[in-house]
C-alpha cells in the first residue's frame, strides 16, 4: 500500500509539473525539463519493484511447498519399503506388507498431487490478484500519462514539420531569386 500511495504521489508531482510547466507564446506548447520527467519516471519504477518481489515470494513459497510435498513422498516411500522388508517372513505377512506399501504409495502420490494442486491454485490466485492490480494501475495512471506524453511528441514532429517546409521553401524562393537575376 506504500508503494501505491508513493507511486500516486509521483504520478501528482508529475502531472503539478506538467500544469506548471511554461508555455510557448502564440503556441499550443509547453517547454518541459526533460531531467524532471525522467526522475519522475525513474522513482515511479523504483516504487513498483515491491510488487514483484511479492510474486517472486509467492514463487518460492511454491517451490518450497513442492520440495516438502517430495519429501515427504520419499519418506513415505521409504518407510513403507522398510515395513515391507521387516515383514517378508511369510508369504501371507508379505503379501499384507506389499498390499499395505502399495496403499502407502498410492496414499502419498494421492496427498502429493493434492498438494501440489493446492499450491498450483493458490499460486495462481496470488498472481492472478497481482496481474489485476498491475492492470488497473496501468489502465489508471499510465494510459492517460502516456496518451499525453504522445500527443505532446506529436505535436512537436508536427511543429518541426512545418518549420522543415517552411525553410525549404524560402531556400527555393532564394534559388530562384538568384537565377532571375541571372
Amino acid at each position: 500500500m506504500e508503494d501505491t500511495t508513493k507511486v500516486l504521489d509521483l504520478l501528482d508531482e508529475l502531472e503539478d509539473l506538467l500544469e506548471g510547466a511554461t508555455s510557448v507564446p502564440l503556441t499550443n506548447k509547453i517547454v518541459l525539463e526533460t531531467e524532471d520527467i525522467f526522475g519522475i519516471i525513474k522513482d515511479i519504477r523504483l516504487a513498483l519493484p515491491d510488487d514483484m518481489q511479492q510474486a517472486k515470494w509467492i514463487i518460492d513459497e511454491r517451490d518450497r511447498i513442492l520440495l516438502e510435498g517430495k519429501s515427504e513422498y520419499e519418506r513415505m516411500l521409504r518407510e513403507a519399503k522398510k515395513q515391507a522388508d521387516f515383514l517378508v517372513d511369510s508369504d501371507e505377512i508379505t503379501r499384507r506388507a506389499m498390499k499395505k506399501g502399495e496403499e502407502i504409495i498410492k496414499d502419498s502420490k494421492i496427498q502429493s498431487k493434492v498438494l501440489k494442486m493446492k499450491t498450483y491454485d493458490y499460486v495462481d490466485r496470488m498472481l492472478y490478484g497481482m496481474q489485476q492490480k498491475m492492470d488497473e494501475l496501468n489502465m489508471k495512471y499510465f494510459g492517460e500519462m502516456y496518451t499525453n506524453l504522445e500527443h505532446t511528441f506529436t505535436a512537436i514532429n508536427d511543429t518541426l514539420t512545418e518549420n522543415r517546409e517552411e525553410i525549404r521553401s524560402l531556400a527555393y524562393k532564394t534559388q530562384n531569386e538568384d537565377e532571375e537575376a541571372e
